[in-house]
């Protein structure tokens, strides 16, 4: 490959495609001037898609360093705005570059790759123009993620990939199983225990079976009852041997997905009824309570707050209610089904997720948001608090605050006199 190459024609401070690789200064609408002048946005348009193009050339750069560079730039872009129209008109281009760069490309470029195809398909939506993208890229993805030779990040992001794309675009209910199906010959090799009794053995795959396994249980919430039956009856009895896994992440997984499946087994027959239930309650309880001295408290903390959840799915039929907040709207998040939708997308988008969730017309109709609510600038004005009032507000709490914890020292320092 040829040298990285600086980025022409921007200015001159942003002349090195590493120093546009994060497209920060259009990563959040509310940064946009606060109490500042106003800015012409028609303008601030125009510079954004005049830099996006430059991005979307240098994706056949020579330099491999150049290329991942541009297709993070693109992915910090795609994840931070809506550019619907922007990418209508070159759909067909960045297919042609992601579908390149995974083919070609190695591991941290098709990692990369990878994670621009699902924000591509976020930007989309359902359609027949991501139906298009998908059925380019989906054989791509696959052939990657059965690739034993690909690397194993590499593996896990088109794992990953193939999963949220096959969610946003799909229709046809063949193409749904077959995707499920090759992601389920993934992550059912995590099954075959170690010879080893104390449980399955924690190799550099697991990561990969983590992904795929998420993946799969994201297609999962949107399958006909028929299908999600007989899936639940594949896997509920082998999922339990995941919790023994070394790795905290697999267990957490099996866990989440453990109380997802017990929630639609449930949706789809009243009578459910599971013959391990004490075996696998002392499992989940065991996770939850676990105190085992050679694990890191924060790991600990983690994994007895995810049990904690689970044990109460399984056993009480029961979910801790969570709230989002973006903008002026709230969501709930009451069902396992609801929040591994919302884990998965929040994973890709990132900090982009509240504006996404505030202005992409598909995440809305995921989560039935209804269409975008729409503020007038007099509304927003009014919702606004200036810096000087924030300030304030932030001196007072940080007061409060330390009267508060002083208060408490002092009962403390006093307890020694009584004695």
């Amino acid at each position: 490959g040829g040298q990285p190459r600086n980025v022409q024609p921007f200015s001159d401070e942003d002349a090195s495609i590493e120093t546009m690789s994060h497209c920060s200064g259009f990563s959040d609408p509310a940064s946009f001037t606060e109490d500042g002048p106003e800015v012409d946005e028609e303008a601030t348009q125009e510079d954004l898609e005049y830099k996006l193009k430059g991005f979307i050339d240098l994706t056949l750069d020579k330099s491999a360093k150049t290329r991942q560079a541009a297709l993070e730039s693109l992915k910090s872009a795609f994840s931070s705005k809506i550019l619907y129209e922007f990418i209508m008109e070159r759909r067909m281009t960045l297919t042609d570059s992601i579908e390149r760069c995974i083919k070609k490309g190695k591991s941290d470029e098709q990692c990369a790759a990878a994670g621009l195809a699902c924000l591509l398909c976020v930007q989309m939506g359902s359609g027949i123009e991501s139906e298009e993208i998908f059925k380019t890229l989906g054989p791509v993805l696959k052939k990657i993620v059965c690739d034993g030779t690909a690397s194993i990040q590499a593996r896990q992001a088109c794992a990953t990939c193939l999963g949220i794309c096959c969610f946003i675009v799909t229709d046809d209910i063949t193409e749904l199983y077959s995707t499920m199906e090759c992601l389920e010959n993934i992550f059912t090799k995590a099954y075959q225990r170690d010879r080893d009794t104390n449980g399955v053995s924690s190799t550099h795959n697991t990561v990969l079976h983590i992904s795929a396994l998420l993946a799969w249980t994201l297609l999962l919430t949107i399958c006909p009852v028929n299908e999600v039956k007989k899936k639940i009856e594949m896997h509920l009895h082998k999922l339990p041997s995941l919790l023994s896994c070394d790795d905290l992440n697999m267990r957490i997984a099996a866990g989440e997905t453990l109380a997802l499946l017990f929630e639609l087994a449930r949706e789809t027959d009243a009578d459910f009824f599971y013959e391990d239930m004490d075996l696998l309650t002392e499992k989940l309880r065991a996770l939850a309570t676990d105190g085992n001295k050679h694990r890191a408290k924060v790991d600990k903390r983690k994994q007895r707050s995810v049990f904690r959840d689970v044990l109460r799915a399984v056993e009480e039929r029961d979910f801790p209610t969570e709230m989002v907040k973006f903008g002026p709207e709230r969501m709930y998040i009451d069902s396992w089904v609801k929040k591994q939708t919302y884990d998965t997308f929040k994973e890709i988008l990132g900090s982009g997720m509240q504006y996404h969730l505030q202005s992409n017309d598909f995440l809305r109709n995921v989560f039935e948001l209804g269409p975008p609510v729409v503020l007038d600038a007099a509304t927003l004005k009014t919702m606004k608090i200036s810096r000087f009032e924030r300030h304030l507000y932030n001196s007072a709490a940080f007061k409060a605050r330390t009267k508060a914890r002083s208060k408490c020292r002092d009962k403390r320092a006093d307890v020694g006199e009584f004695f």
